[in-house]
């Protein structure tokens, strides 16, 4: 098998309660109250995205499905709107993961904007068939701030897999 072009050593496998606790943090920051801020970007849908490209087999579709119905839940938004745009950014992101990571980190933010733009928009038009109004057009600078916020969640992210293996020297990787 081809390895991706990283530049790095090889990553150690990542820890379940990482990809866990990590779930849960970016839940927490997107339940924080910070009034109505429309270009507030979607830190658990980064999160998402970042699982679901780096761990694909262990953060799928269900439990984007889960913890979209919490965030509906959280915003007393129309159930299921949430849950409808995450699955489909999983579902995307999953589709692609294979591609995007072949690029450098800013090209990939580049490839996710679309998907940022489609679930924002997926979750604009569910919101606006149930009678809410329009909220403008600063909504769609949200998923642009993801983007750029890739980066630097792939740095945090990926950093408890970048630990120096411990050395032995019997073993040669």
């Amino acid at each position: 098998m081809i390895m991706p072009r990283t530049g790095d050593a090889l990553l150690l496998p990542v820890n379940p309660w990482f990809i866990a606790l990590s779930l849960a943090v970016a839940l927490a920051l997107n339940l924080v109250p910070v009034g109505r801020v429309a270009a507030m970007p979607d830190l658990l849908a980064l999160a998402l995205v970042f699982w679901n490209v780096h761990q694909p087999r262990r953060v799928g579709i269900g439990v984007a499905f889960a913890l979209g119905l919490a965030m509906d839940v959280h915003e007393g938004a129309l159930l299921g709107q949430h849950a409808l745009a995450y699955t489909l950014l999983s579902y995307f992101a999953i589709t692609i993961h294979r591609r995007l990571l072949w690029f450098g980190l800013w090209s990939q933010s580049l490839q996710l904007i679309p998907l940022f733009v489609a679930a924002t928009a997926v979750s604009l038009l569910v919101r606006m068939a149930g009678g809410a109004p329009f909220p403008g057009w600063s909504l769609f600078a949200a998923p642009v701030i993801q983007a750029l916020l890739w980066p630097l969640a792939t740095w945090v992210l990926l950093a408890p897999q970048r630990r120096p293996p411990d050395p032995d020297e019997n073993r040669p990787l």
